[in-house]
């Protein structure tokens, strides 16, 4: 579902995938976060993404333009993991909400693996 905002001239849609990769950029920028992952479903291993393809590792849900993102990230060694939660989920939600105009209900974070970084 599209986000959708009216105003006095009309009607702005915002498309998922681009409030998707928005947080993703957002999210990569955080301390501690190596990058976002994905899952390969046939194996169950866990990859690091490429910063084009950030989006894989976001599910994000619009409901009366009602934002919930969940997401599945790679974390650096060595650091608190609820730190760099905490870190990564007042980033977003201040970010997205000023990019977007809409409220962030609820981000959910799914730490899939830790990389040592050189």
């Amino acid at each position: 579902m599209k986000g959708r905002i009216n105003n006095r001239m009309g009607e702005i849609q915002i498309h998922p995938e681009v409030i998707a990769k928005y947080a993703g950029l957002t999210a990569i920028e955080c301390f501690g976060i190596v990058g976002m992952a994905a899952i390969s479903m046939k194996d169950g291993l866990v990859k690091l993404l490429k910063r084009e393809s950030l989006t894989h590792g976001i599910t994000l849900s619009i409901e009366d333009n009602h934002i919930t993102l969940d997401f599945h990230v790679i974390v650096s060694y060595g650091v608190s993991i609820s730190a760099v939660a905490d870190n990564l989920i007042e980033n977003v939600k201040y970010k997205v909400e000023e990019f977007t105009g809409m409220t962030v209900d609820r981000i959910n974070i799914y730490v899939e693996g830790v990389r040592v970084i050189d």
